[in-house]
């Protein structure tokens, strides 16, 4: 299964973030969620984590915001960043060392792929 991982997953589309809290969890995941990048923040001060998912746009602090604090105190930490924004936001997440952009609407298949990929790395 996944191994006791835990991963911090910031939304502010509560649909969205409950539908990855319950698929995560379903597969095994210790998720904690945060509906706002200011509340991601706070969560990161607060535990160590594996990997983040977050959303770009969100209010209070941005995902490309929280993307910067991440890769500049814990590099080690893999991102995926999703977007409903298209290529500027693709190019802005990649610009700021996101492990992996995924638009949305997403394919959840491709997103445990890619959560496997990274954690195995």
């Amino acid at each position: 299964m996944a191994d006791n991982k835990r991963i911090l997953v910031v939304e502010d589309d509560l649909e969205v973030l409950s539908m990855l809290r319950d698929y995560l969890q379903y597969v095994g995941y210790e998720v904690i969620t945060a509906e706002d990048g200011l509340k991601g923040m706070k969560a990161l001060k607060e535990g160590q984590f594996d990997l983040v998912i977050t959303d770009l746009t969100m209010p209070y602090v941005s995902g490309i915001g929280l993307i910067t604090i991440i890769k500049r105190e814990h590099p080690e930490v893999p991102v995926i960043a999703i977007t409903g924004f298209g290529y500027y936001a693709e190019e802005l997440a990649h610009e700021k060392k996101a492990d992996y952009i995924l638009s949305k609407p997403f394919d959840i298949e491709e997103l445990r792929q890619v959560i496997t990929r990274l954690l195995q790395e």
